[in-house]
């Protein structure tokens, strides 16, 4: 029998081998990445309720220079990065200000996409909005629920059933203790009523008064946050991505979920790499939405060249944790003076060139890229810094 969701499924790209080394989260090794001439990359996006902090700018900043990477070894890449715009914070905040969520969507979007740009991040090949996918989310879930991997309830709930799933617990390594505090910090209700486990999660909801609405198999309602992100990947990119990310907050319970939910769904791994970058803190506190410690980019790129605020999130390692420093910040917007004075100038230095390459193929190695670029720049070769400078994203 054809696994649950065929539909969804294709015929498996011939693989080469990339010229890079990256850390897989889900296995925990250092390998070389096995990629076709398309490298599809889905990267969680958004979920629109505030404005762009600085650890939203590293998420999107450190995955874009790996795109561009990428793109310069010769891969096409297809990019990937959704909205999630129906969401219990979204739905809260619009209950808070007295405001339809679809009008702090398009504000926050608006925001997060100026920001981007103004950071010289290249666009997703496609933005996928999680309400545009319901119908196809609401198929995954009979599907999973047709197949025994999930289970509904009288008042329209559905829940994915860990207890049954062969691949749940496989990629966070938490405890179960660790997973039921963390599970209810983000967002899951493991007291809730008729589950089959505390850590069984939602694929459908009924909607509350006033709430976005859609019509299903078990009544009115709308999706959890888990399946829409499964879906959108594998609408926009196959059964089996090549990278999928996002910061390492969403190890568990989301990307858990969508790992055992996308594997149960189509019967293929679902992600060949999974890459998770650092959280960013304020005075050593995680900056969050909910604390209010954050520093946001629009209020920096008042302040700073954007292209300083590119180079002070790159001097830091893709998949390290940091903390804001107001005197860092001020010594990259220096810095990034010098290479462009210094790109004023002719001049090729092929040893920082090989070390900026080896430190990119080395598990994008952005901070030791930039100091091969600084030692370019020192020397006067000018050639080698509008070079090295273009391939990590840099307009000088």
């Amino acid at each position: 029998m054809p696994p649950v969701g065929a539909e969804w499924a294709e015929p498996r790209l011939a693989l080469r081998w990339a010229l890079m080394e990256l850390v897989d989260t889900r296995s925990g090794t250092r390998r070389a990445l096995e990629a076709g001439p398309v490298v599809r990359v889905y990267v969680c996006g958004i979920t629109p309720y505030d404005a762009t902090h600085l650890g939203h700018a590293f998420t999107y900043v450190a995955f874009d220079a790996l795109i561009r990477y990428l793109e310069h070894l010769g891969h096409e890449v297809r990019y990937v990065r959704n909205v999630t715009d129906v969401d219990d914070d979204i739905l809260r905040k619009g209950r808070e200000l007295g405001e339809a969520p679809e009008s702090i969507t398009k504000r926050e979007v608006d925001r997060f996409t100026r920001d981007l740009i103004a950071l010289h991040c290249r666009p997703a090949d496609a933005e996928p909005y999680a309400t545009a996918y319901v119908p196809a989310m609401i198929r995954a879930a009979e599907a999973l629920v047709a197949d025994g991997s999930a289970y509904a309830l009288a008042d329209g709930r559905v829940y994915f059933d860990t207890g049954a799933s062969h691949c749940y617990g496989t990629f966070a390594k938490l405890t179960r203790a660790e997973r039921l505090e963390q599970f209810a910090e983000k967002g899951g209700d493991p007291e809730a009523p008729g589950k089959r486990d505390a850590l069984d999660f939602l694929l459908w909801q009924p909607s509350g008064a006033g709430e976005p609405s859609w019509e299903s198999p078990w009544g009115p309602g709308r999706p959890g946050w888990h399946i829409e992100c499964s879906v959108m990947a594998i609408e926009e990119l196959g059964p089996t991505i090549d990278i999928h990310g996002g910061g390492n907050d969403l190890e568990f319970p989301h990307h858990e979920a969508e790992l055992c939910q996308s594997e149960h769904l189509t019967g293929q791994e679902f992600s060949r790499f999974w890459l998770h970058t650092g959280m960013v803190a304020l005075d050593g506190v995680k900056m969050s939405k909910s604390l209010g410690n954050l520093v946001f980019v629009d209020e920096l790129r008042e302040r700073f060249d954007p292209m300083a605020v590119r180079r002070y999130l790159l001097q830091h390692h893709y998949r390290d944790g940091w903390s804001y420093d107001e005197a860092e910040m001020v010594e990259a917007a220096s810095a990034v003076k010098r290479w462009t004075e210094a790109a004023g100038a002719d001049g090729e230095d092929p040893a920082a060139a090989a070390r900026f390459h080896e430190a990119m193929r080395s598990d994008l190695d952005t901070p030791m890229a930039i100091a091969a670029l600084d030692a370019a720049a020192e020397a006067g070769a000018g050639t080698t810094v509008r070079e090295l400078a273009e391939v990590l994203g840099f307009v000088l």
